[in-house]
């Protein structure tokens, strides 16, 4: 063989082996697109990060036990806001003003609300009845004489 000619198959098998390289990474490229397909590069780059299920049922289990602590201190936030209108004896019914954070650490900010819950709704005032208004047991002024009532009080 000439020179020439071994230069010629090496180029030859220099390129075959470049046409092989380019081959193999355009199917690996095409495998990697069909199987992306639909995926943002966020949900392609977390796949390959996995908990084990018994730590994210312990996370699941834990944050769970924090909900319903922030529940029931919800809870007891509106009960001591609703407590607290009660107290004034301002309103008929405490839960006619909307609860805020602002009226449990301020008494001020409460009677302020109160005042201009009132303004605006008048009719949602507690009303207390005076005088005679015909009910309970009444007692009548009676000018007789009650025999038993003075031996009575003679007595003492």
């Amino acid at each position: 063989m000439t020179e020439e000619q071994t230069q010629d198959v090496q180029t030859t098998d220099e390129d075959e082996t470049a046409e092989d390289a380019r081959v193999s990474n355009a199917t690996s490229t095409e495998d990697d697109q069909i199987s992306d397909q639909g995926k943002t590069d966020e949900e392609i780059d977390e796949e390959g990060e996995q908990f084990p299920r018994s730590y994210v049922e312990k996370l699941r289990d834990e944050n769970a036990k924090y909900r319903q602590r922030a529940q029931r201190a919800d809870e007891l936030a509106h009960e001591l806001h609703r407590s607290r209108v009660e107290a004034t004896g301002r309103l008929a019914d405490p839960t006619d003003l909307e609860f805020s954070d602002e009226h449990l650490n301020d008494a001020d900010k409460l009677t302020a609300a109160i005042d201009e819950l009132l303004t605006r709704k008048p009719h949602l005032a507690a009303r207390k009845p005076s005088g005679n208004i015909g009910q309970g047991s009444v007692t009548h002024g009676t000018s007789t004489v009650d025999l038993a009532g003075l031996l009575r009080a003679g007595a003492n």
